[in-house]
């Protein structure tokens, strides 16, 4: 995990959701999912806050947030933001895959928003979400983020036209996998998953799923043309997204998608 650290340590992922209005439609959309579900006054564990957009949305409004990072600049960055609110948070720097100190069923919801998708080995990602699944309570809320393994070659390729070609085409496809030190590595280590295979894990692990969605479906590649627009148009397009975010084409396409399951 050093290398994944390492690209988070030198990334400002402090702005990846505000940069421009195609990246706000993540969190605007996974938001109001979130309004629509969670109860009040729940005890939430953000397993991988990154800099705490999400955690401190939720604290802000209420709930009870416990966050935690591996990268120590993100703990670092949160511990900052805290000193300007008028509530307190426990914050550690921990792997997602080692939650060993908190106890069983500690948690109403479980945010595993990060640590899934750049797990490359199987078995880690197993540890991860047995140790999500460990200290949330009975009817509680898992959530996992993913990255959809079909929206990431017409992404990248539109991103830098270096990474056309057939041999990262068919890896992305058939494998999901890429790791540092591949020939075409265009970020870290990362592993993306397909909307079938993530519904199949939730089943498997007997959560029962209340939601599957695509938190930004095609915005990604269409942030140039987004960004053009006024804030009614912008408007538009949300509650539109909204509307069709739960379609199966639009979960495959999606750069970012999510799936909630009840314990």
């Amino acid at each position: 995990m050093d290398n994944v650290i390492h690209s988070y340590e030198n990334y400002r992922e402090k702005n990846r959701l505000t940069t421009n209005n195609a990246r706000k439609i993540e969190f605007i959309t996974t938001i109001k999912a979130f309004n629509d579900i969670f109860p009040p006054n729940a005890k939430i564990l953000d397993c991988a806050a990154g800099t705490g957009a999400y955690a401190l949305y939720l604290a802000d409004k209420g709930f009870h947030v416990t966050a935690t990072d591996l990268t120590p600049r993100h703990i670092e960055y949160i511990n900052n933001q805290l000193k300007q609110k008028p509530y307190s948070m426990q914050t550690n720097i921990l792997d997602a895959r080692d939650l060993s100190i908190f106890d069983n069923e500690s948690f109403d919801i479980v945010l595993n928003m990060g640590p899934f998708y750049h797990l490359v080995d199987a078995a880690d990602r197993e540890k991860c979400m047995n140790e999500g699944l460990r200290v949330l309570k009975c009817g509680g809320l898992f959530i996992t983020a993913y990255i959809s393994r079909f929206s990431v070659f017409p992404y990248v390729a539109t991103s830098d036209s270096n990474y056309i070609n057939i041999e990262l085409a068919n890896q992305l496809y058939k494998t999901g996998m890429l790791r540092h030190d591949d020939p075409n590595c265009f970020w870290t280590d990362t592993y993306y998953a397909s909307p079938d295979e993530m519904e199949r894990c939730y089943k498997d692990r007997s959560l029962e799923i209340v939601d599957h969605f695509a938190q930004d479906g095609i915005a990604p590649l269409m942030g140039r043309v987004i960004d053009k627009w006024d804030a009614s148009q912008f408007e538009t397009w949300c509650k539109y997204h909204y509307l069709s975010c739960r379609e199966k084409s639009t979960i495959g396409s999606s750069n970012h998608v999510m799936i909630i399951g009840r314990k």
